[in-house]
């Protein structure tokens, strides 16, 4: 049984690792948020000792290595500008880090991060649950058995998600682009790092349209074009979602052809847990591609409505 600590313990996606850590027979022995509204806790590990304040968080995890029942790793569900900080008090606590996307907000935190993995001999893991999902795992199957009889081959990929968010969402930390990171870090790494991981990396990066709450680009892969928009606003969602109450679209399409992989997502965060402790965890190096994709989409200026762009970018209203 390890031993495990959460930071963000009232974050969206906190009972995920909760779940995560229970099903795979390990213990949460402390937990932190500066919010106290974390009666979820009592779910799943009701014993576990809670703080709202980091420093004594950080005293109790220091006294619990010196008696010898450290911490073995660190859940990290804080926001994401404090991931970093968060991963180097795991190191410096002799724990592996597991952090949500996206680990960090550019590509030399990592390499900092490197260093840090080096000197304290902990590891660094990330959640990129999406390359355990069933149907992606068969997608790049067949794309690389593909491209073994082509390597030329370029595929038309057409990336569309849309998750309806409230008036909150801009008020929280999520709707500063120095915090979250903005759309395209927030919502779309996960899709980003799938799709590089499967078409291979980026030859060129273009943002046509950018407003806070949606983006759209183009982007050509090692072996895909790809047109992509993302969006919190309701107001942007398709006719066939709005007609069935949904606040929610998501649609990816490979040659026109539909992606289907609503289902199968239900326990990703458990697998991605049997993988880290299996030792088949995804590192450092893994997320790289991503956090330089957003990154980049980060401080380019748009171009506006020419080349390749998403069909729905024509629909934003500044």
């Amino acid at each position: 049984m390890k031993r495990f600590a959460l930071i963000g313990a009232g974050g969206y996606v906190a009972p995920r690792h909760m779940k995560a850590i229970r099903d795979t027979g390990n213990t949460l022995a402390a937990a932190l948020d500066p919010s106290d509204s974390v009666g979820i806790i009592d779910s799943y590990f009701p014993d576990s000792d809670f703080f709202v304040e980091f420093e004594r968080f950080d005293r109790h995890v220091d006294k619990l290595r010196r008696k010898g029942d450290k911490v073995d790793y660190v859940a990290i569900c804080s926001p994401n500008y404090l991931h970093d900080a968060h991963i180097r008090f795991s190191l410096r606590s002799q724990a592996h880090a597991i952090c949500e996307k996206p680990l960090v907000l550019n590509p030399w935190n990592i390499d900092g991060l490197a260093e840090l993995e080096k000197e304290s001999g902990k590891k660094v893991y990330t959640i990129l649950q999406l390359r355990l999902h069933p149907s992606i795992i068969a997608l790049r199957e067949k794309v690389a058995s593909e491209l073994a009889d082509n390597p030329d081959r370029m595929y038309a990929i057409d990336l569309t998600y849309l998750t309806s968010r409230g008036n909150w969402y801009f008020i929280s930390w999520k709707g500063d682009e120095k915090k979250s990171g903005g759309i395209a870090t927030n919502i779309g790494i996960h899709f980003f790092d799938m799709l590089s991981w499967i078409f291979g990396p980026v030859v060129e990066n273009t943002v046509h349209v950018k407003e806070p709450d949606a983006n759209a680009g183009y982007l050509r892969l090692a072996n895909a074009n790809v047109r992509w928009f993302l969006s919190v606003n309701e107001k942007y969602l398709p006719e066939q979602a709005r007609s069935r109450g949904q606040r929610t679209f998501r649609s990816i399409t490979v040659d026109g052809e539909e992606l289907e992989f609503s289902r199968g997502f239900t326990d990703l965060h458990t697998r991605s847990y049997e993988h880290i402790l299996e030792g088949q965890g995804f590192g450092l190096e893994d997320c790289r591609n991503s956090i330089e994709i957003v990154s980049t989409i980060r401080n380019l200026t748009p171009v506006g409505l020419t080349g390749q762009y998403h069909p729905f970018a024509a629909g934003i209203k500044p």
